[in-house]
């Protein structure tokens, strides 16, 4: 049973209009570059298509399947990169 979308207690929240947004990003920010290069991309593809962009990535990943696996760059390299991406092209 689907529980009914309550549109008015969340209204002040919504972003886009009613239009559609895109939440995207690296997976894991492992770099700088790599996050610029991604925001460039998808920035471009979302004017294209009218679509509102939110850039997304992950600077510690605790959920991997692997206790080995790597998590990220950490919090204070992460927000480095995220500022980076804020900053170059001015986006959320």
């Amino acid at each position: 049973h689907r529980q009914k979308y309550n549109k008015s207690k969340s209204e002040n929240h919504l972003a886009g209009n009613g239009k559609l947004v895109l939440l995207g990003g690296p997976c894991v920010a492992e770099s700088e570059k790599l996050c610029l290069e991604i925001a460039e991309y998808l920035i471009g593809l979302c004017a294209e298509l009218d679509i509102q962009y939110v850039f997304k990535a992950s600077y510690d990943k605790a959920n991997r399947s692997s206790g080995s696996s790597r998590r990220g760059p950490g919090l204070k390299k992460g927000l480095e990169y995220l500022a980076a991406v804020k900053e170059k092209f001015n986006i959320q």
